[in-house]
């Protein structure tokens, strides 16, 4: 594949030190070439692949000069999504996101010298984050073994797996002994919500949260549902129930949606539920256009 120093506009002194450069990196690249067109002013090969839709058109920047520039580089079969993919993986480790789909396209044309589309760069992209993180089939597959040591290192942690009659992943719920722990010296006052998760399977997490003293978020327990509907909710607030209990000290917090408020009449018969102020200034905000409603919430 065509090295960093031969990337478009590139410019060299003579068509030979053209010509020595390219022959070095096929070389090094372990691919060939072969000449399509050449003339005192123009230069063109091609992949010696049938197959193969690599291109490179070189030619003098004006006819009396000697010097000559790289017009077209064209993308080469070796510059598979396999192959960027294991370039571009080490730039995602350590990193929350790492490249987006215009950084892996502007890395494969600086440091590959390949011009990619968009399709190729989402491809390697994803192949990296296999490289690094493992697929979502792997993972799924290891739950019940991560769950395992999480109840086995971590006392008193609560760990569920919902499947459906084929065996496939429906439900996961996890809640921390800690955190379990903690929670049986706060205000009883739990909120809940759920935001769409964004991988390949899609799926939705649920999750339940307290306060401490300080007034900081506590993360409560977690759980990850294929869609958010009454079954899903009723599910994981069950599970729920059985960690934080159920009485009439205890008020839970959400907001309006009618699966959440179904599921909650159905799990907890003594506990109080309310509707989260800011889900409510939030709407009317949005359905009668009034910024300064914030302010009185």
């Amino acid at each position: 594949m065509m090295g960093r120093t031969c990337t478009k506009e590139k410019y060299f002194n003579t068509k030979k030190d053209l010509k020595r450069k390219l022959s070095d990196i096929a070389m090094k690249g372990n691919f060939e070439f072969r000449t399509r067109k050449s003339n005192r002013s123009l230069w063109v090969i091609e992949c010696i692949y049938p197959n193969c839709s690599w291109r490179l058109r070189a030619s003098k920047i004006v006819p009396e000069s000697t010097k000559f520039v790289i017009r077209k580089n064209a993308n080469h079969r070796q510059a598979t999504y396999v192959v960027i993919g294991e370039q571009v993986a080490p730039q995602y480790v350590g990193v929350e996101k790492g490249p987006g789909l215009k950084g892996v396209q502007t890395f494969a044309r600086t440091e590959l010298g390949a011009q990619i589309n968009y399709y190729k760069a989402w491809r390697g992209r994803k192949h990296a984050h296999t490289l690094i993180r493992g697929s979502p089939e792997q993972s799924f597959h290891v739950l019940p073994s991560y769950f395992h040591m999480l109840e086995k290192l971590n006392p008193e942690t609560v760990t569920r797996i919902e499947v459906d009659e084929e065996s496939r992943f429906k439900y996961l719920f996890l809640a921390f002994g800690i955190a379990i722990r903690g929670f049986r010296y706060m205000r009883k006052v739990v909120g809940i919500d759920g935001t769409f998760l964004k991988g390949q399977y899609r799926g939705v997490l649920l999750v339940a949260t307290a306060q401490d003293g300080n007034g900081q978020c506590y993360p409560l327990a977690w759980g990850i549902v294929v869609s958010e509907n009454e079954d899903a909710w009723t599910w994981f607030l069950t599970q729920l129930k059985e960690i934080i209990g159920d009485t009439d000290e205890l008020a839970l917090i959400s907001d309006r949606a009618p699966s959440i408020k179904k599921a909650i009449s159905t799990v907890f018969e003594k506990a109080h539920h309310r509707a989260c102020a800011w889900h409510v200034a939030q709407n009317i905000k949005n359905k009668f256009k009034c910024a300064d409603i914030m302010g009185s919430y």
